[in-house]
Order: C-alpha cells, then structure tokens, then sequence
C-alpha cells in the first residue's frame, strides 16, 4: 500500500484474492485487475511485472484495467506481450482526463505514470492558465482514445477524480470519439476521491482501484 495507507490485511497480493473470491463463490463475480503497461513502480524487472499480471489472470481474473498512461506504444506493447504469453483476457485501457497540471505531475510521480517530456513542457509553459491547459489536455487525450481504439484496445476507463466534464459530451466525445463504432467503445468511468492517488496498489486494499461500471455480473476490481 501507499505510505500512509496502513496495514495490507491477509492478502499481500491481487492474486491471492482473486484465488480467495474464485474458491469461495464461483464464477458470480466479474473480476477486474490492474495492469501496468509501463511497469509498476515496485516490479524488479519488466518481466517480473508481466508475471505478476499473468498470476492475477491465471487465479480467476476476467479482465485488467490499467494504470493511466499517455504513450499508446506501451499499451499496444503491453497487450503484445501479454497474448505471447497466452493470456487473452480483455485489458481496457486506463485514461487521465488532462485538467490541472500541478496534480497530474503530483499523481504521476507518486504512481510511476509517465508523462511525456513534450507535453510537459507544453504544460509547464501555460502556467496559471487554465483554460489553456485544458485545451491542450483534451487535444493530448482525445488523439490517445483515438489511436488506442483505431488499434484495438476493447475499451476506454477515464479516472474521471470527480469531475465528469473532461469526459462527457461537452469534451472528448464532442472532439470525435462518439464517431467511433458503438460497440467498440466502453465508457467506464470511476469517481474518486481527489486527494487519493489513481494509481493500483501493489499491495490490498485500495480505495483509489478502477471499477468498471458496464458489467452484467456484480463487479469486483483488485490491484496488483
């Protein structure tokens, strides 16, 4: 957990609770994991982070949700990767809505997303201004949706951190998403607390964990 967060309980990781659900109820919950396209910040290695994901899968999980992220590249690779290995669960795609540069860099730090070097600059540049930062943060989301669903990733998860704006009709769908095929998009949005960090745990529980909202079984998300 987090510093701060307090004691992880009797389970030190995800999968040992999605062993725990699947033994004790069948398959009456859909499961959600998190996923880390650019490594999580307490893997060893690359590899050892794949691992960790493949073990969540193997122990029962439907589908994965992952850590916001702004380089398409590492998602697509992620997947890649993730299917050499037999694993072919759904893995949505996790987005951060660019609203408030100060608290993005805060997130970021804290949760090991990275932010690339030309778009923070950018945003660095605009200062206090924030109506330029959400311009440019709707153009840098938008274009991530669209490439990520142009390639495929079966769904989009806004961390939406209580502000439902950045995501609806008055923004990214208004720039061009709502133009994409019906059945390819699925908008999961997961309110959260906006002193909580968005990133997955390492360790349970968390009260930051994406949940999906679009399931047709009671819905259970772990972190890692």
């Amino acid at each position: 957990l987090p510093s701060g967060y307090g004691a992880s309980g009797e389970f030190r990781y995800a999968n040992e609770l999605v062993e725990f659900i699947r033994a004790e109820t069948g398959d009456h919950f859909h499961i959600e994991v998190a996923a880390y396209p650019e490594v999580h910040p307490q893997a060893r290695s690359p590899q050892d982070d794949l691992q960790a994901f493949a073990r969540k899968v193997q122990a029962g999980a439907d589908a994965a949700i992952t850590q916001y992220f702004y380089n398409a590249d590492a998602y697509f690779q992620f997947v890649e990767q993730t299917q050499k290995m037999g694993i072919n669960v759904p893995i949505v795609a996790g987005i951060m809505p660019i609203t408030n540069y100060t608290q993005l860099m805060r997130f970021s730090d804290m949760c090991g997303a990275e932010i690339p070097r030309w778009v923070r600059l950018k945003l660095a540049s605009f200062g206090d201004d924030s109506a330029s930062i959400k311009a440019f943060g709707l153009d840098v989301v938008t274009g991530l949706c669209e490439r990520l669903l142009e390639g495929g990733a079966p769904g989009l998860h806004f961390y939406s951190m209580n502000q439902a704006a950045p995501t609806t009709a008055s923004s990214i769908w208004q720039k061009g998403l709502m133009c994409a095929p019906a059945a390819t998009v699925a908008l999961m949005m997961t309110l959260l607390a906006p002193t909580r960090t968005p990133s997955p745990s390492s360790t349970l529980p968390s009260n930051t964990q994406p949940t999906s909202m679009v399931t047709s079984r009671p819905q259970i998300s772990s972190p890692r």
